[in-house]
């Protein structure tokens, strides 16, 4: 059954490839921008388009108003180099404060807009890459919790992606926890750092992550929106994988040299804690809720695919 879908965030790399998945399916679709200059865009792949500051109440109040959705779905980050520069693990928080604050003030205005204009589902993207709790086994499924990174620069934004779950689970939404997300727009800034041998790894590489292709985030949010789903989902490939296994391959497919390897104390002057827990420490997760509940499968099972097909 078509329904109206609210997209907040449709010009980011997920939203890209959601708006025209979900038109394709019949579904009415309005799409939210930061830029008018961007409306175009929305439009040519057959939304309504809407300029709305995620950050001001006021803003996503009448947004959400004007398009009278059935649900909502939450893709606001601020990540690109255009919003926050260029990644800097060093300092996370500060490279992540516009993204914490859409998890955190962006995602209350959103569920107070829906409330009030009677939205009667809210489906939320969160993370799944290589934060999940650092003990016991290396993979994680959804009854494991996040790792609250605390003592860390790390911290605040995994006390974002509390919020948002908390919030999103209790008003009866779909949280979607998509993995590191590559494809076209979403892994340039780390390609150039592994094509200038910037991108080491740290120690062993032990630490793993979980993948997923932009195509494959964007196949399960339509899942999740069309069976108005509830509760919080891992949305990975199938393969997570220590660091001495992907960034290598990574490497190779980018056509660059292997990474150099460097001692963890080396890591941390130059990149920052956060940077080598993700190498060493990090775990990955597990799609099986995914695949069983909503019955997604992933078009690229595998990053060793993906990464080759993305970057051949």
């Amino acid at each position: 059954m078509a329904v109206r879908v609210f997209v907040a965030g449709g010009t980011g790399v997920v939203g890209r490839r959601l708006v025209p998945r979900l038109v394709s399916r019949g579904h009415h679709v309005t799409a939210t921008t930061t830029s008018a200059a961007k409306l175009a865009s929305l439009e040519r792949l057959g939304a309504e388009a809407v300029v709305m500051d995620g950050l001001d109440p006021a803003s996503v109040g009448e947004a959400v108003a004007w398009a009278r959705p059935d649900t909502l779905v939450h893709q606001m980050t601020a990540i690109s180099a255009a919003h926050a520069g260029k990644p800097d693990l060093k300092h996370f928080d500060r490279w992540f404060a516009r993204t914490i604050r859409l998890r955190t003030e962006g995602t209350d205005h959103l569920l107070a807009a829906a409330q009030a204009t009677g939205v009667s589902h809210v489906v939320a993207q969160s993370y799944a890459n290589w934060n999940g709790i650092r003990r016991d086994g290396w993979i994680k499924t959804e009854e494991d919790p996040l790792d609250p990174e605390k003592g860390t620069v790390a911290h605040k934004g995994a006390e974002a992606i509390r919020h948002l779950e908390e919030v999103v689970v209790g008003a009866g939404g779909a949280v979607l926890r998509y993995g590191g997300l590559y494809g076209p727009g979403a892994t340039d800034d780390q390609v150039k750092l592994v094509r200038k041998r910037q991108f080491p790894l740290v120690g062993r590489g032990t630490g793993h992550a979980s993948w997923v292709h932009l195509d494959d985030a964007a196949s399960a949010t339509v899942l999740a929106v069309e069976q108005r789903a509830r509760g919080v989902f891992n949305i990975v490939d199938d393969e997570p994988a220590p660091a001495g296994e992907w960034l290598p391959h990574l490497a190779a497919c980018a056509g660059a040299k292997p990474p150099v390897r460097v001692p963890k104390w080396l890591a941390r002057l130059l990149a920052g804690e956060v940077a080598v827990t993700m190498m060493t420490e990090g775990r990955g997760f597990s799609n099986a809720k995914a695949k069983r509940e909503l019955g997604w499968e992933p078009h690229y099972p595998s990053w060793r695919q993906g990464f080759r097909e993305a970057l051949g």
